[in-house]
């Protein structure tokens, strides 16, 4: 798990920056796809060499951020597509989960707000929320890769 006091979470107006990446993966919002987006990262990432708690931790992230767009995103009758783009660099790996649907609003559950985006930022370096422009919302999240020897 990422070994920081307080995560942060952020929402902000745009996107600090285009990306280009080296792994995109475009599905159907639907329930037994976060298990293929799961595995396919959980893939990737293996063959990064990444540490085991990282994969778990993008893993999980990545889970929670795709379980919000199945549930939240898109009406049941009209699901929508989730996207998905890995971006390993030499000290971080950078992760998005985007949509193209209702965007970010408040819940009426009358529960309480669920505990998806809390998750993510305990365990994310760093984690902004942002609008998609024509709607829709992006999680973008960033974990720190282990410097040399760390990375066992």
């Amino acid at each position: 798990m990422a070994s920081h006091l307080q995560p942060q979470l952020r929402t902000v107006g745009t996107p600090r920056h285009a990306q280009e990446t080296d792994v995109k993966l475009t599905l159907p919002a639907r329930p037994e796809n976060v298990a293929v987006i799961r595995h396919v990262l959980g893939a990737f990432a293996e063959a990064l060499r990444l540490p085991d708690g990282l994969i778990e931790d993008l893993r999980l992230a990545v889970t929670e951020a795709c379980t919000n767009v199945v549930r939240h995103a898109y009406s049941p009758e009209c699901p929508g597509p989730v996207e998905i783009s890995i971006r390993p660099e030499e000290d971080y790996v950078s992760v998005v989960v985007a949509d193209r649907g209702r965007g970010i609003v408040t819940s009426s559950d009358a529960s309480g707000p669920g505990l998806g985006l809390p998750l993510i930022a305990a365990i994310a370096d760093d984690v902004e929320l942002q609008p998609v422009p024509g709607g829709g919302s992006r999680v973008a999240m960033t974990f720190a890769r282990p410097r040399g020897g760390d990375a066992a």
